[in-house]
């Protein structure tokens, strides 16, 4: 009997003479192994059936194998199928080694057949590459204020790891599923459609010798990748909502007064005291015309088929007339866009007539 065998046989009499009944599954994930470790072949980890189970868990190393035996409960298994948990690979790739009752292997199948659905599903897919793509630009952040070499390097490895995840799910694929032992590379290099240059900019972050190289090359892969995930924006989205342009009416009664601060700014040549309220209409135009709101969330649920909404673009400080004439022009192009729809934007001339008309 093998080493492997042996091992998985005394993990499963522990949990039938110590934790009958607190352990439903133990399980393996097969292909893990480097180099002949055995790694989560024995086994990988179990699902606690209750409190007590978690006991089970333990670490040891046997000659120059680590093993950790870890609990991963129902509830994390579920946020794998969801893709919030990045080890995707333990769900679909996971042998039953042991299993209290055929309910919790049927439990098992049903969580790891919704994993499947999932990658499946466009709309899914689509948003869970969308924050992976959240998280590769959180990491770049960071990494633009740090300057020791192996932070940076390390930030630049993760950078294309959660956006390897990414391209892997609108690929219909998880990370590890072509195998895992091969490196990055041959691996992603499998999957049907990748982003521009993403495996050169991959090999470029291995070479890399400095700080600004890293940078360099983590802004060109997130721009790629980017890209890449707008070109796979599904073309029907049966659960976005239909434009509400009455809302979009309330949202430019409330904005009014920002245009107004910028017409009175620009008109006395104040530009620090513009500046601010051009950048915050910049952000709220940008919400309603572009998919991404890199200020405060990926979803942008209606979309008003608007144009690309360019105010700061044209921003002077020395001559502020630009800035006002562009103000102008969008706010045309946004009250034109409401009225057509049938909608009557709420403006009164003076109080008496709002009074009036709101008894």
């Amino acid at each position: 009997m093998s080493d492997t065998n042996r091992l998985t046989e005394w993990v499963i009499n522990e949990i039938r003479t110590k934790y009958p009944g607190d352990i439903a599954l133990l399980v393996a994930v097969e292909g893990s192994s480097v180099n002949g470790d055995g790694h989560s072949e024995p086994f990988d980890y179990f699902v606690p059936a209750t409190e007590r189970g978690n006991e089970l868990a333990q670490t040891f190393i046997i000659g120059d194998v680590g093993n950790d035996l870890y609990p991963r409960s129902w509830e994390r298994c579920e946020r794998t199928a969801n893709l919030e948990d990045w080890a995707t690979f333990c769900l679909a790739k996971g042998k039953i080694l042991y299993s209290r009752s055929k309910e919790d292997e049927e439990h098992f199948e049903m969580i790891r057949q919704k994993l499947f659905a999932n990658l499946r599903n466009t709309e899914f897919i689509y948003k869970s590459a969308l924050e992976r793509l959240d998280s590769a630009m959180d990491m770049y952040r960071t990494m633009m204020f740090e300057d020791r070499l192996y932070k940076v390097r390390g930030l630049a490895g993760f950078i294309h790891y959660f956006l390897a995840m990414g391209v892997a799910y609108l690929n219909n694929t998880f990370i590890a599923e072509s195998g895992w032992n091969q490196g990055m590379l041959p691996m992603c290099a499998k999957w049907k459609s990748l982003p521009k240059h993403f495996l050169e900019y991959y090999e470029s972050i291995i070479s890399a010798e400095t700080v600004d190289e890293l940078r360099s090359i983590s802004h060109l892969l997130i721009a790629s990748v980017r890209q890449f995930i707008a070109e796979h924006k599904p073309q029907d989205i049966t659960s976005v909502k239909q434009p509400d342009y009455r809302g979009l009416a309330d949202w430019y009664q409330e904005l009014r007064t920002t245009w107004n601060r910028i017409y009175y700014y620009c008109g006395i040549g104040d530009s620090d005291a513009v500046f601010f309220d051009a950048c915050n209409l910049q952000n709220e135009l940008s919400v309603i015309s572009e998919e991404f709101d890199f200020f405060n969330s990926f979803k942008v649920e209606e979309q008003f088929g608007f144009s690309e909404m360019d105010l700061l673009g044209v921003f002077d400080a020395g001559n502020l007339e630009p800035l006002s004439k562009r103000a102008a022009e969008l706010e045309k192009i946004l009250v034109s866009t409401i009225e057509s729809h049938g909608i009557k934007i709420r403006r009164y001339e003076t109080l008496e007539e709002f009074l009036s008309g709101n008894k």
